[in-house]
This record gives structure tokens, C-alpha cells and sequence, in this order.
């Protein structure tokens, strides 16, 4: 088994895609800045350039316009660009979120999105991860795929012959960090000179956010309890970003209360992911003092928003803060359909 640092130094594996799978880019607004995702993986937030991931965005935010229950009726459907078009979705680990909006998503833009749960595939383990990700390929026009263990995903990108999307494994979970830069937007407007705090666990959610803010010019401030830091690898890549694009260095400490001072953004995430519920009670007691309340939200600036990606506990986060107009927690799960959408329309060349 490979390292975790050989994994994150192998980078976006981009193949060419089988004879019947080429694509040919749909004139569009997007397609100059996106046009390099084409038949290209997606596995973690940094693999986007700073144009991708501004196009990514503003497209996430036209389909929002285009296909919203909330948009103006107009006297002509929304055009399906993905018609014809599948989606093979592989679950190793069960979300509410990325099924429901990546098969509706899928769906508003006229592609076919097949759920492979568990008891439906056994990645690796029936048929070896080589084969799945070809057999795949033959049927369906893109792979999505939530799993524990991140060179399960960078193995699928080898092997598989239509694009990969990591919708989350142990180290990125990159979808969720558009979908919370997308809310940020939505409130904020630009993101360039904001600060985003994280209080919680140095988990996988952490590390696409800390790229992710990093590339649209927001500063990183971060506290984990002692033994729950972030990947020192992904750490050193995102020190590398602050240099690149102007910010101030990561600063990083055990004490929650620190992380927040001067921060625009406060996120945490559960305390016990999927997998780790035999830690439950060493966690339960390593976390005091990382509960989001009032408290801990008065000493960020003024507007100061909440993010958790779901689903939440109460030690994580307060009713009062959770509830709050300074929540942000359901555009931020909205907003996992829209920028979904358009993962998979850039990666197809159809938008």
C-alpha cells in the first residue's frame, strides 16, 4: 500500500477517454475557463486551477438561476446538456446529501445517475479495482464515488477510461468545500481579505477548505485538538497557495477561542465520523471546549457565519448558532446539487 504524502504528490491523473466517450466542448460563457476539465479527474480542490475554480463557481451559479424551484418561470424548459448521459455512483460510505443532490442534479441536466451501494458492488474486493473502474467505463460517461480510503479513489482515476469524481474519502472531500465557497459568495460577495476559522477535527472536510479558501484569497487560521491536526502534507500545500495567492500564513493552534479572533467564517464538522465510532467517548472528551456556541461566534467579527457541512450533533454546535440567520448550513447543502451540476457538465464538455 502506498503512502498517504505518495498519493498526494501523484497529483490529477488526467487519460484519454475511450473512442466512444470523446467530447467535443459546447460553445458557452465557461467554456475558455473550463475548457482543461474535459475527460480530466477530479479528486481534490487544488487540482482546479484558480480560472477552474472560478468557472466551476459561476456555473455552479447559472444552473442555480437556470434550474432553481425559486427561478422565474419561463415559457420554455431549461436545456438538458447531459441527455444521453450516465453516471455510475459508487457509496462505500452512505450520505443523504451527495446521493440526493448529485441523482437530482444529474437529473435536471438530463443524465441518468445509477446508485451502487454496498451490497450492489464490492469495490475491490469481488473484482479488483482495475476491472471495476473499466467495466464501468463501458457502461457509463463518468464515475462518482465516496469511499474510505483515498488511493481507492486515485486508483479508479488510473484505471478508469470517463472522468472520476471523489465526492469524499479519508483525506479530500473537494465537493463539499465548492458548495461552502459558493454560500460564502452568496453572502459575502467577493472572498479576497476574508478570514475562515476552523474549530474541530483536521479531517478531510478540512483539508479541501483550507485549499479551497486559500485560492480565492482567504486567510486560514485553524484549531484542532492535540493529536487531531491536519495531513502536514496538505498543510505544506496550502502554505505553499498563501504565498501564490497573497494571503497570510496558516495559523494553527489547540485553543478554539484563538482560531476565531478576526475570523468572517466559523466551520466544524462531527466529532465522529463514519468508521471511528469505537473513539467515541476519547473523542467526546478530547473535543471540550470545541462546541460552537454564542460564546465562541461573539468573538469573530461582526456577520461572522456558521458552516457544517451535516449532519451535525449537539456537543458540535449550539441550537442558537445553528438556527441563526449567521448559519449558512442550508444554502451550504443546497448549493452540493448546483456545484455537482457542474463538475460534471465541465468534465463532459457540455454546459
Amino acid at each position: 500500500m502506498q503512502s498517504i504524502k505518495q498519493i498526494l504528490q501523484r497529483g490529477a491523473v488526467v487519460k484519454p477517454l475511450i473512442g466512444r466517450r470523446a467530447l467535443s466542448s459546447v460553445s458557452s460563457p465557461y467554456a475558455d475557463s473550463l475548457k482543461g476539465m474535459v475527460g480530466r479527474n477530479f479528486l481534490s480542490i487544488d487540482e482546479l486551477s484558480n480560472e477552474e475554480l472560478r468557472g466551476i463557481l459561476d456555473l455552479s451559479k447559472h444552473y442555480k438561476q437556470t434550474y432553481s424551484k425559486t427561478s422565474p418561470v419561463t415559457p420554455t424548459p431549461p436545456p438538458k446538456p447531459l441527455t444521453s448521459k450516465s453516471l455510475a455512483m459508487i457509496f462505500q460510505k452512505r450520505s443523504t446529501r451527495t446521493r440526493v443532490s448529485t441523482e437530482t442534479g444529474a437529473t435536471l441536466l438530463g443524465a441518468h445517475a445509477l446508485f451502487l451501494g454496498p451490497s450492489d458492488i464490492q469495490l475491490g474486493v469481488n473484482e479488483s479495482m482495475r476491472d471495476t473502474a473499466q467495466v464501468l467505463s463501458r457502461f457509463n460517461d463518468l464515475i462518482l464515488a465516496r469511499v474510505f480510503q483515498h488511493e481507492d479513489i486515485v486508483e479508479l482515476g488510473e484505471w478508469a477510461e470517463v472522468p472520476v469524481i471523489n465526492a469524499l474519502s479519508e483525506l479530500h472531500h473537494p465537493l463539499q468545500t465548492l458548495a461552502d465557497l459558493m454560500a460564502l459568495e452568496e453572502r459575502f460577495g467577493g472572498l479576497r481579505g476574508k478570514t475562515f476559522s476552523w474549530v474541530g477535527d483536521g479531517n478531510n472536510v478540512l483539508h479541501d477548505l483550507m485549499l479551497g479558501c486559500t485560492k480565492v484569497g482567504m486567510n486560514v487560521r485553524i484549531a484542532t485538538p492535540a493529536g487531531y491536526n491536519c495531513d502536514p502534507t496538505i498543510l505544506r500545500k496550502t502554505e505553499e497557495l498563501t504565498i501564490e495567492n497573497g494571503t497570510e500564513p496558516v495559523f494553527t493552534t489547540h485553543v478554539a477561542a484563538e482560531a476565531v479572533v478576526g475570523s468572517d467564517v466559523i466551520a466544524t464538522d462531527t466529532w465522529v465520523s463514519m468508521g471511528q465510532e469505537d473513539e467515541k467517548a476519547k473523542r467526546m472528551a478530547d473535543f471540550a471546549g470545541y462546541e460552537v456556541n454564542s460564546e465562541l461566534m461573539a468573538k469573530a467579527n461582526p456577520g461572522a457565519v456558521f458552516l457544517h457541512c451535516l449532519p451535525r450533533h449537539p456537543e458540535e454546535v449550539t441550537d442558537e448558532v445553528f438556527y441563526s440567520e449567521a448559519s449558512l448550513v442550508f444554502p451550504e447543502a443546497e448549493n452540493r446539487m448546483w456545484t455537482v451540476m457542474a463538475i460534471m457538465a465541465a468534465q463532459l464538455g457540455k454546459h
